[in-house]
């Protein structure tokens, strides 16, 4: 978007809600479509973006018109780029200037420009945004190349929004399982567990998602820009429960925890809804996020037993190993409630207190390692050894 030039453009009209329905009327007009940023003056790189670098446009001038435009060019008679999700009968063309992967000139430039950024600043992985519009074949290739430019073992994060694990999983094997992706499944689960309180099964919260079916190359998260309140994806999960959902991938075993900066820090704004209207949004800091956070450092050990036995308790516990501490994880989306565990005779008559501090008593193991672990209604509880805090 915001080219620097218009240049003349021969377009097809396409259907927004079926891109594969193209007019066969070609049309000649003035399209946003040349970036030769004047500002830069060739540092960094002189590569020139024209009609030629695009698939297609969604505005032209003379004649001017709005919508969804097919750009002719020398890779257009192969339609719209493949490897792409299938909505709106291909989901190749989102907004603006879209780029065509087709054109080596233009894949060259982006592995020139990751090249450029791993020499000029200190990078551990790429955060990859909306690759369900994106060619899998070109990331596939594109990660082969950046990885082959360093020696670390970079952490690379695909955004495909959906929920559709089995569209999921089909991403990861069309690039062979090179990137990670969002695990959009389990926010759904936690906006719904949050909307629905004690009416939702917990036991549930982790099937049909990615870090149930694909731990290896998920992400997981409770929220992030797109789904907060006024966003095109908006799908909040409510304050109170967002303690239960950030210790459920904070400190369980698979996965890799991403944490929302609002929740940590708190974060207000004003926008319009679909109402007209401007509301003002506060997110409040999440109690106990940062403790938890800490309490993945210290106490997410060793092998991990699930006690997911109640529809409105559940519980697990990670065991600890012989140079770091466990814990036991419990959580009531209804009332208080609570769960007993056998820990084993290796830690027989033990005291136990809540490191987030919902509780404020102290469980004690008897001979055999057994003892009921307590929370608060609406809450979660991190048991954890007296002796180590």
């Amino acid at each position: 978007m915001g080219a620097d030039e218009k240049e003349q453009v021969s377009v097809r009209k396409v259907n927004p809600e079926n891109r594969n329905e193209i007019d066969d009327e070609v049309i000649e007009a003035l399209g946003y479509t040349r970036f030769t940023f004047p500002g830069r003056k060739g540092t960094y790189s002189s590569f020139i973006w024209d009609h030629k670098c695009f698939t297609g446009i969604d505005c032209i001038e003379a004649p001017s018109d709005e919508g969804v435009f097919k750009i002719l060019n020398d890779y257009s008679h192969e339609g719209w780029n493949t490897e792409v999700d299938d909505e709106l009968g291909n989901f190749d063309y989102l907004m603006g200037a879209d780029i065509e992967f087709r054109n080596t000139a233009v894949s060259g430039e982006l592995k020139y420009w990751a090249k450029w950024l791993l020499d000029s600043v200190p990078i551990d992985g790429f955060r990859l945004d909306a690759v369900k519009h994106i060619p899998a074949w070109f990331f596939k290739e594109w990660v082969d190349y950046i990885q082959s430019k360093t020696d670390q073992n970079l952490l690379i994060i695909a955004e495909y929004w959906s929920p559709d694990i089995g569209r999921l999983q089909q991403y990861i094997d069309q690039v062979d399982g090179k990137l990670m992706l969002f695990d959009v499944a389990l926010h759904h689960k936690f906006h719904e567990a949050s909307k629905q309180g004690e009416e939702y099964d917990l036991t549930q919260v982790f099937n049909d998602t990615l870090v149930e079916v694909d731990p290896f190359h998920s992400i997981t998260l409770v929220a992030n820009h797109d789904t907060q309140p006024l966003q095109a994806l908006e799908a909040p999960v409510e304050p109170w429960f967002k303690p239960l959902a950030y210790a459920l991938i904070l400190i369980r075993e698979q996965g890799i925890p991403c944490v929302f900066y609002p929740d940590l820090f708190g974060a207000t704004y004003e926008d319009t809804g679909d109402d007209g209207n401007t509301h003002r949004i506060e997110m409040p800091i999440i109690a106990g996020l940062e403790k938890l956070i800490q309490a993945r450092q210290r106490f997410a050990h060793g092998a991990q037993t699930d006690y997911f036995d109640d529809k409105n308790c559940i519980a697990f516990v990670r065991s600890g190993t012989e140079e770091e501490s466990g814990c036991v994880v419990i959580f009531s989306n209804g009332a208080e409630n609570k769960k007993t565990i056998n820990l084993g005779e290796r830690v027989r008559n033990k005291e136990f207190v809540d490191y987030l501090s919902n509780q404020h008593i102290i469980i004690t193991t008897d001979d055999n390692g057994t003892a009921a672990f307590p929370v608060s209604g609406g809450s979660v509880s991190v048991w954890v050894h007296k002796e180590v805090l």
